[in-house]
């Protein structure tokens, strides 16, 4: 069953984040290089990513359900300007995955865009990702571009 979001699944929410993205986040990838920065680990950062979406646009956060188990979500954003919307995020746990609820979660996505004027639907993947790659093409979304991820620290460590 695919539901609209309500803000007592935020927890949960982040919780199936900080499971599905450890493979494929960039914010993961950071820290694997640089450690842990500041006082939040890769998984708050994009966790709080979760936090961000529920907040600009809670009506077009989905929620799967199975036997009353939150078993994934998808968020959208959406752009008035440009009638482009966003997927930004969409998480289905290991347990619940190969039974079509991403799927699920993405024809319902589509439908929301759709239904507030968006002519076009843009997702993005890390290359990392071959869930991403593979099943976003079948879902009917066009490669356009690869994009290049570079970050540099501001200063260096103080040596002790």
């Amino acid at each position: 069953m695919i539901r609209n979001y309500k803000p007592s699944d935020l927890q949960t929410l982040r919780q199936i984040t900080a499971i599905c993205f450890e493979k494929v986040s960039i914010d993961k990838n950071i820290e694997d290089r640089f450690g842990r920065i500041g006082d939040m680990d890769w998984k708050e950062r994009k966790m709080s990513h979760i936090d961000d979406d529920t907040e600009a646009n809670p009506d077009g956060v989905f929620v799967a359900e199975v036997e009353g188990e939150i078993a994934g979500y998808i968020t959208t954003r959406i752009n008035h300007a440009t009638r482009i919307g966003g997927i930004p995020n969409l998480a289905v746990l290991p347990q619940f995955q190969r039974r079509g609820i991403g799927r699920q979660l993405i024809e319902k996505a589509l439908a929301y865009l759709q239904s507030k004027g968006m002519l076009y639907a843009r997702i993005e993947t890390l290359e990392q990702n071959p869930v991403g790659t593979s099943f976003y093409p079948t879902m009917g979304f066009t490669e356009i571009a690869r994009q290049i991820h570079y970050i540099q620290p501001l200063s260096k460590p103080k040596p002790n």
